[in-house]
């Protein structure tokens, strides 16, 4: 579950990390008291789940309270990488002498954890990354010893922060530990004039694995800010990610659907044809879970086609073909888009003579996964 920059901030406070937590509103008429009780300067920051916010204007500066619920006003209701702005934090500006990136995360590859540091912060650390690649530091971070006064010394050391941000070091440890995330970000962490720091942003991503330990955070969980199509897959307990194409793809196991997403990709450069979707329905074709994945993805307006592409394994593609002519007995009129089949594995002959059999006019079958994607393609141009 990725945070809100309110959220992320509410969870470091619980932790000792120096924020301000500011003001939330949903209501531009409400930015007037809100600024006013923040001492009238505050910074006007659009609450969406994901970055880029300052580049696409939502993040203003208001030197008083009139002029906060003007910003409030421009920036509500915007669309900041397909998330629509329904809340904005208010947060008084601060006296800021130098601005820091601030990360820990999981270094899959390599079995371990690790922290990203720099001087430069304020902006995407990819840009970072690409203009001056020395100003990052990469430390590792050992997780049965984790983030103790020794390794925060050496992380303030390797980034070249002041002495004083160690504390702050592992607060942030803290937070990424024991609240079982896989990223907290800090950009930017900055130095006031004071010389205190404080998280002036936050990024929290948690990991939904571990939440039957933190019951809590289902307090976080904001369904009206959730794309409608996920919320209802989640319901149906489906792995779906909303894309911004128009061919819909269902598989079986995420590696096989993410090998679909690419060669579908690959199959529409020409015509501008990209995928609609991740959807994964797991081991299991049954003719419901079928039903309930064909049914997300055809409620999806900007679908012209769907790919199906399953390989048989536990699940043997003669049940699986079964469970796509019942899903559609079961969706009736609501299938009403080209479905492109392939089956390879388990019984895949006795998979494509049952659809062969049923012979629905939506149904093609094709023999590779080459020949599925282009098809896929030129029916979802």
């Amino acid at each position: 579950m990725d945070l809100m920059e309110y959220q992320a901030k509410e969870l470091f406070a619980r932790h000792g990390v120096p924020v301000t937590l500011g003001r939330v509103i949903e209501d531009a008429a409400d930015a007037a008291a809100a600024a006013a009780d923040l001492g009238g300067r505050v910074v006007v920051k659009a609450q969406v789940k994901t970055g880029g916010r300052g580049k696409a204007g939502g993040v203003k500066l208001a030197a008083t309270p009139d002029e906060a619920v003007a910003k409030a006003g421009e920036i509500l209701g915007m669309d900041i990488k397909g998330h629509t702005v329904r809340r904005v934090l208010l947060a008084p500006a601060a006296d800021i002498a130098e601005e820091y990136y601030f990360s820990f995360l999981i270094d899959r590859a390599n079995r371990e954890y690790l922290c990203i540091a720099s001087t430069e912060g304020g902006v995407e650390i990819e840009e970072v990354a690409h203009t001056d690649p020395d100003a990052i530091a990469k430390v590792t971070i050992d997780p049965v010893v984790g983030v103790d006064e020794s390794k925060a010394a050496e992380i303030v050391t390797a980034a070249g922060f002041p002495d004083a941000a160690a504390p702050v070091v592992q607060r942030l440890w803290e937070v990424f530990i024991a609240e079982d995330a896989s990223l907290v970000e800090v950009n930017p962490l900055v130095k006031l004039g004071d010389g205190s720091l404080e998280a002036l942003d936050g990024k929290v991503t948690l990991d939904d694995n571990a939440a039957y330990r933190h019951p809590e955070h289902a307090d976080f969980d904001d369904q009206a800010a959730a794309d409608p199509l996920e919320a209802a897959a989640q319901a149906k307990g489906l792995n779906y990610v909303k894309l911004d194409g128009s061919v819909g793809i269902i598989g079986n196991g995420a590696g096989l659907v993410m090998s679909t997403l690419d060669v579908v990709a690959y199959a529409g450069t020409s015509d501008g044809v990209r995928p609609a979707n991740f959807l994964d329905i797991g081991g299991g074709a049954s003719a419901e879970v079928m039903a309930n994945g064909l049914g997300i993805i055809l409620s999806d307006p900007q679908v012209k086609s769907v790919f199906v592409n399953v390989f048989g394994g536990i699940t043997a593609c003669d049940a699986v073909a079964n469970g796509i002519v019942q899903a559609l007995e079961l969706l009736g009129d609501q299938a009403g888009k080209p479905l492109v089949v392939r089956l390879d594995g388990n019984n895949v002959d006795a998979g494509r003579k049952i659809l062969a059999k049923a012979n629905h006019p939506l149904v093609t079958v094709a023999d590779t996964m080459d020949d599925a994607a282009a098809l896929a393609a030129a029916k979802g141009a």
